[in-house]
């Protein structure tokens, strides 16, 4: 029997579809040369603020900017056909107001073509993905370790060690979920609580840094295949080393034009008689 080829991106409602079943894989991209590698992969590429940190050498996600995920939400539309694609809104996007957070929205799909958007926070931004989702805007939800935050949590520290911490963390999800997300990040929390979250609540939970009870999988592209190296967070698996080839590939150019070895005869015009 011949396989036949998929037409269109995976949907938002096939992904919700997946809650308790197969896991959905997710994995980051920012340029049309990695989604087009990714893009047949993986389930769901997510457009994530992470950027600013692994692209830009920003020290957090806060100066990320929507012109910036703008650009690097086309560009991974234009490297991709097959995964759904969600881009994050950054930070002072959305949180004023559910009119502002729209608006934000409106334009990241509008000039990305992606299928959702992603945004952090819980109880206290739920009206805004009601708000966001009423209008036809599909909203994944992402609670626990909240990069936004990070100065209000205090640091990239595991979330959920006390019990008032998982009763938090729980209801914000609950909530969003409520609220009509189609899915929900939950990210650097212990292992029970991300388990307990997935379920208790009917949409899918996407795990990084949480439970392979999760129903699917994030890991930043960069960290996975090792161009990121100015931390590795505990939850991190290296799965190749891309930055020493990198810098093996450096080496041996520097030492041969430095030799003249190269161009060679090879690499020249006018040299073929």
């Amino acid at each position: 029997m011949s396989t036949v080829r998929r037409l269109g991106r995976i949907s938002v409602p096939e992904l919700k579809a997946r809650k308790g079943g197969e896991p959905i894989v997710c994995l980051t991209a920012y340029t049309t040369p990695m989604a087009r590698r990714l893009d047949p992969h993986v389930d769901l590429l997510m457009v994530g603020d992470s950027l600013g940190m692994v692209l830009y050498g920003f020290d957090s996600t806060l100066r990320v900017t929507l012109d910036m995920m703008v650009a690097h939400g086309a560009a991974v539309r234009r490297g991709s056909e097959r995964a759904c694609l969600v881009v994050d809104l950054p930070f002072a996007s959305y949180q004023e107001s559910p009119e502002v957070a729209y608006r934000a929205a409106a334009r990241l799909m509008a000039e990305t073509g992606c299928s959702a958007v992603k945004l952090e926070g819980g109880r206290e931004m739920a009206p805004t993905v009601a708000f966001l989702v009423a209008r036809g805007i599909p909203v994944m939800g992402h609670v626990g370790l909240t990069p936004q935050s990070v100065n209000m949590l205090g640091g990239y520290r595991a979330r959920g060690r006390d019990p008032e911490q998982r009763e938090a963390i729980t209801a914000d999800a609950v909530a969003i979920a409520e609220a009509g997300a189609f899915s929900l990040v939950v990210e650097g929390v212990v292992e029970p609580l991300a388990r307990a979250i997935t379920q208790r609540i009917a949409i899918p939970t996407i795990g990084i840094g949480g439970s392979p009870a999760c129903d699917g999988q994030v890991l930043v592209i960069d960290d996975l295949i090792g161009m990121f190296d100015s931390f590795t967070p505990k939850f991190v698996k290296r799965y190749a080393e891309i930055g020493d080839q990198v810098a093996a590939a450096a080496i041996a150019y520097a030492a041969d034009v430095r030799a003249r070895r190269f161009p060679a005869k090879e690499h020249l015009f006018g040299t073929e008689t």
